[in-house]
């Protein structure tokens, strides 16, 4: 399963439901996408590192940028972006999902709806 960055949010929130569901998956992946606005969104060094040792704790897989993700991510935008306000970092997301045949897990549905293509599994902290 791959993982939207609210979910690893959740869990830094102490949300029990978001740790329960993570540690439910067998396998861990999140996007490179998840992982640069984790890091655009600490504050300081010490919360960087919290997040980096919270992604090799749990055994998270990051998936790197591929051309085939550019490519569909890139064609999500032209797509979705002005009629659904799809989001560069959200497209390229799912472009990773699709491209490596994984669910994605997210509690943003109204981000992914229009992406027809894309298994999404809904979370509802």
């Amino acid at each position: 399963m791959l993982f939207d960055t609210d979910i690893l949010i959740w869990v830094q929130r102490k949300n029990l439901a978001a740790a329960r569901l993570i540690d439910a998956a067998g396998q861990r992946f999140i996007s490179i996408a998840t992982s640069l606005e984790l890091i655009q969104g600490a504050r300081n060094r010490r919360d960087a590192e919290v997040y980096r040792s919270f992604i090799r704790e749990f055994g998270f897989t990051i998936l790197p940028l591929t051309e085939n993700i550019g490519h569909r991510a890139l064609v999500y935008m032209e797509e979705y972006s002005l009629a659904h306000s799809l989001g560069a970092m959200d497209a390229i997301i799912a472009a990773t999902a699709v491209e490596n045949g994984l669910v994605l897990c997210s509690s943003n549905r109204k981000h992914y709806k229009a992406i027809k293509d894309l298994r999404f599994k809904e979370f509802k902290p």
